[in-house]
């Protein structure tokens, strides 16, 4: 029997304009309910399964093609399809079994976090868009895997409850070692908030059991978002998209990637950003926000009129292209002007800490906090470092480096420097 359906996504009436085609002509473009991210281990195959899911390849960064691992945070859409004759799911429109028509359920953003231990940052960030997740488990190693189980750990701290577990590359080892892989697992899920998270396996690499994972994933509840609010969105990267060498009449502004949170935003929308740009100013550092106009809106490349809670998003903006330039805003808020948070630059909070460091080798047990100790603050998509000014029974004081802008209630990660590397030990509300 086939699951019960989701509703349906939402659909965004624009005005096309293909070549050989009337302006008038009318196309239904969907945007993503659901933003899904993949976290995991480094070379897991979390990149592979988002090539398999929806046929792009996000390691486009030329330090990632170089290393063969992600650094940045990756998007890509796809949508997910129904076939009522055969009774399964695939990302195209044709039956790849009967090649009949099939049925749109879902279409899904997916969010390819790094898994290298020094990107834990990287990944906070990114886990601030997620709605949902898939945690990738190589069935050609034991579990866990030092960022396995450091990523779930993350998951918990941040709040995302949806997980589907997905043992990759069943292709690469026997039944036997499958089965004995599978066993880990379970152990390692006992007693977490994925103890009864579905187990799927499959080869990203040569798609084998891709469609038992798309049905698990359309189960997936629609989170519940606000388009009624003043809208507030993510941004998780910046980019500067004109080719060096450029003239100045054919530049294009500024493009901002994220996740709108909640409200709606339109083209022509007149948006504030912030915090904004560093400035100095008598010996005194603040942060000037940023206006600037929406000059389109793209969802997988296609241009909306407006854009609803939901997947992934591209703003293009008149910002000068030079703030945009190399993720120059990522972590920053953007929506109408006049109604965002307040920026703040300290913070009162009463941290949570866990046990242990998780994703350790030495499983150390996390000390109290310390006066004058930095700390690396990550809440919604920004990361920054706060160090610690007062300590006081159940309440630390953090005079923060760069300011950050985010509601009251927002869920805050806390992580020291271990070594080397930044691990988590906790978590506050603000």
């Amino acid at each position: 029997m086939p699951v019960k359906k989701p509703v349906k996504p939402k659909k965004i009436e624009v005005k096309a304009t293909p070549k050989k085609e009337p302006a008038s002509r009318k196309t239904e473009i969907i945007q993503p309910d659901l933003n899904l991210g993949l976290v995991g281990h480094v070379d897991h195959g979390k990149t592979t399964l988002v090539q398999a899911l929806t046929g792009k390849w996000t390691d486009t960064h030329s330090e990632e093609i170089k290393r063969g691992i992600t650094i940045r945070l990756g998007y890509a859409d796809s949508s997910i399809y129904y076939c009522s004759k055969c009774k399964c799911y695939s990302t195209i429109s044709k039956c790849p079994k009967c090649k009949s028509d099939c049925e749109l359920v879902r279409k899904v953003s997916f969010v390819d976090a790094p898994g290298h231990e020094s990107l834990m940052a990287t990944m906070l960030s990114g886990a601030a868009i997620m709605d949902a997740a898939l945690l990738i488990i190589a069935a050609d190693e034991s579990c866990p895997q030092p960022q396995t189980e450091e990523h779930l750990k993350a998951l918990e701290v941040i709040g995302i409850k949806n997980i589907i577990i997905v043992q990759n590359k069943i292709d690469a080892i026997s039944k036997e070692q499958a089965l004995k892989n599978h066993e880990e697992i379970k152990k390692f899920i006992k007693g977490s908030i994925i103890e009864n998270a579905p187990i799927i396996p499959v080869s990203a690499k040569l798609k084998v059991n891709i469609e038992k994972l798309l049905e698990e994933i359309v189960k997936i509840k629609i989170p519940d978002k606000d388009a009624n609010k003043d809208p507030i969105m993510f941004i998780a990267r910046s980019f500067d998209v004109n080719k060096p060498g450029s003239e100045i009449k054919s530049l294009s502004g500024g493009v901002l990637g994220g996740a709108l949170k909640q409200g709606i935003l339109k083209v022509n929308d007149e948006i504030e950003i912030r915090p904004g740009i560093k400035k100095e100013e008598y010996g005194k550092v603040t942060w000037k926000p940023i206006l600037t106009k929406i000059r389109a809106i793209k969802i997988g490349g296609e241009s909306v009129k407006e854009i609803h809670p939901g997947g992934s998003i591209g703003i293009l903006t008149s910002l000068d292209p030079y703030l945009t330039k190399s993720d120059g805003l990522t972590g920053n808020l953007a929506g109408h002007k006049g109604k965002l948070p307040e920026v703040i630059y300290e913070l009162d909070i009463q941290p949570v800490l866990l046990q242990r460091i998780v994703g350790s080798k030495d499983k150390l047990v996390i000390d109290p906090i310390k006066k004058a100790e930095p700390l690396m603050i990550n809440v919604n998509s920004t990361a920054t470092i706060g160090t610690v000014t007062e300590l006081h029974k159940n309440k630390i004081h953090l005079k923060l480096r760069s300011s950050i802008c985010a509601e009251k209630g927002s869920r805050i990660t806390l992580s020291r420097m271990v070594g080397t590397r930044w691990r988590l030990i906790g978590w506050a509300v603000l």
